[in-house]
């Protein structure tokens, strides 16, 4: 009777501590204390449609990320910032996941953030909220236990660039 106490308690106490790890690394970077407000910056986000984040999640662990607004060399609309956030938390949830490959449609990784969206948030606030949105976003994906891959075909600048450092292997 003793070693299969012994045998639960152990699983429920590994079981505890990787749902505390789990739960520390989906943790935002910013709050409220640091003036974010993120359904602020999500309403001004929505402003810029356009491309998508595509996720697919393969039977054997891996999930496919694609970066797919190719008329824009694939460049970070704020729809699809959006939606990165939203992929992020599904891989968060993915209970199967191994790997993570993230890749851009066409022949570019990523050009950055698309130029109407940065143009009208040039101002210090909208820009500081949405550089800690993208920071947030991006650390989590960086703290995910998946191994990730950023399979870097064409350019890769600006917040392309930064979605690469997020990865695991370039």
């Amino acid at each position: 009777l003793f070693p299969e106490m012994a045998i639960s308690l152990w699983k429920n106490l590994l079981q505890t501590t990787k749902e505390r790890i789990l739960q520390q690394r989906r943790a935002s970077l910013y709050g409220a204390a640091h003036g974010y407000e993120e359904e602020v910056i999500k309403k001004k986000l929505q402003q810029f449609p356009g491309g998508s984040i595509n996720l697919s999640k393969e039977n054997n662990g891996i999930g496919i990320l694609t970066l797919n607004n190719p008329k824009l060399m694939n460049a970070f609309t704020g729809t699809m910032m959006l939606e990165l956030q939203e992929r992020v938390k599904e891989l968060e949830n993915w209970k199967d996941g191994k790997g993570l490959i993230i890749h851009g449609a066409g022949n570019t990784f990523c050009s950055g953030s698309d130029l109407n969206a940065v143009r009208a948030m040039a101002n210090s606030q909208d820009g500081m909220k949405m550089c800690m949105f993208m920071q947030n976003t991006l650390t989590r994906l960086m703290r995910l236990p998946l191994i990730s891959v950023a399979l870097i075909q064409g350019k890769a600048f600006g917040g392309g660039a930064e979605l690469t450092t997020a990865c695991d292997f370039r």
